[in-house]
């Protein structure tokens, strides 16, 4: 038997029954729509976080406190006061990788205009923090050398303090707001950044000079953060190994010591945060996968129920001269065609699903061409795995019993 008659015959068995084909294609186009909208999603939610990470400059080296221990139980880093401002002065003395260096100071409280308050976190800084950070004026201006010196309560709000404070699109540079009970007068603010690929909101922010927020707010003598900008993407390894040999210096630490801060440039987070996407995206992917292999056993089921209703048919072909894989082929083609057919169509309503989730994520749904290859491979391979025992029952059959088969 030549095999367009064998998919001619396949095709005419699986339109005799046209709903039960369809029944059995549904698991498969559901799995492989899940797997695809799957793919498509954590692939579009992907490339959002590496485009914000990215959009604060690939050159970004940060320092952090490292993680304390006290009697083998990590107490973290908030409470760390490894970090001082001597240490950024070093940075800026000495590092010849590095351009631009920043301290950071955080506190958060309540924040109140007349009678309207909200929750915030203000971040203390200095100059070169809206260049490292890649963030813009939009109104106003920013403090100077001068404020940060004198401890002057100016501050730059992000746009969500700024609706949250004083409604969408006021302009409220000029008035004065109240932090912690102390008036802030605003001198600027800041451009809108929208949510971070994590779903931090990253435009609710306070910005004050760094010497404000430590002394008045803070009421601490050491620093959260360091951060700083490294000459090029290229030279961030280099950056981060002469920040650490300087801090290392600076801490006066043995040889032997283990560092008592952490360095890392915004290329590794990128690399970190990809990896880890990558794994929830795979995750995801081999969870909606369980659902192909629900609909490989629907169709084993329905190919049994196949071989048990045609029979008679199959002792008849064989009396007049069929062979075992003449009959093997058959239903195996019939096996495969429902997988293929399946898989397309589940192709294109995964295609719609992502779009749809995408939306609602307000993310971009990123099909891959490696994604649905792949799916059609898997559609395949099941419509061969899952068809071959029923396929090879059928091929089995004695005529002569198949033929007395009520």
């Amino acid at each position: 038997m030549n095999y367009s008659n064998l998919f001619r015959i396949a095709i005419r068995a699986l339109i005799r029954n046209k709903l039960r084909a369809f029944l059995t294609m549904l698991g498969i186009i559901i799995g492989v729509a899940s797997v695809i909208a799957m793919l498509a999603i954590g692939e579009g939610s992907k490339q959002k976080i590496r485009g914000q990470i990215s959009s604060m400059g690939t050159n970004m080296v940060m320092v952090m406190p490292n993680f304390q221990r006290r009697g083998g139980v990590s107490l973290g880093s908030s409470s760390s006061m490894a970090l001082k401002y001597t240490d950024v002065v070093a940075l800026r003395s000495e590092a010849t990788d590095i351009s631009s260096v920043s301290p950071e100071v955080r506190a958060s409280g309540q924040v109140i205009y007349s009678n309207q308050n909200t929750q915030t976190t203000i971040y203390g800084v200095s100059e070169e923090y809206l260049s490292i950070k890649k963030l813009e004026i939009i109104s106003g201006r920013f403090f100077n050398a001068n404020e940060l010196k004198n401890m002057s309560k100016v501050c730059v709000l992000g746009q969500t303090v700024v609706e949250n404070l004083f409604g969408v699109k006021a302009d409220p540079v000029g008035l004065s707001i109240r932090i912690k009970n102390l008036p802030f007068l605003i001198i600027g603010t800041l451009k809108d950044k929208g949510e971070s690929g994590m779903g931090q909101d990253e435009d609710d922010l306070i910005l004050a000079p760094y010497t404000t927020v430590q002394r008045r707010l803070a009421a601490i003598d050491y620093i959260n953060g360091i951060y700083a900008s490294a000459l090029s993407e290229e030279k961030s390894p280099a950056a981060i190994a002469e920040v650490t040999e300087i801090l290392r210096r600076t801490h006066k630490l043995k040889e032997s010591a283990e560092n008592d801060f952490r360095v890392m440039s915004q290329s590794e987070l990128l690399k970190t945060v990809s990896s880890i996407t990558d794994v929830m995206t795979y995750l995801l992917g081999a969870i909606a996968g369980i659902s192909l292999l629900v609909g490989g056993i629907g169709i084993m089921n329905i190919m049994f129920v196949s071989v048990t209703e045609r029979t008679r048919e199959i002792g008849l072909r064989m009396s007049i001269g069929g062979r075992g894989k003449d009959i093997l082929k058959q239903f195996l083609a019939e096996s495969i065609i429902l997988s293929i057919l399946g898989g397309m169509i589940g192709v294109i309503f995964g295609y719609l699903l992502a779009r749809l989730a995408g939306s609602l994520m307000s993310t971009v749904a990123i099909v891959k061409t490696q994604s649905v290859f792949l799916a059609f491979i898997v559609c395949f391979i099941i419509g061969v795995f899952f068809g071959w025992y029923p396929a090879r029952k059928a091929a089995n059959l004695n005529p002569i019993d198949a033929l007395r088969y009520e």
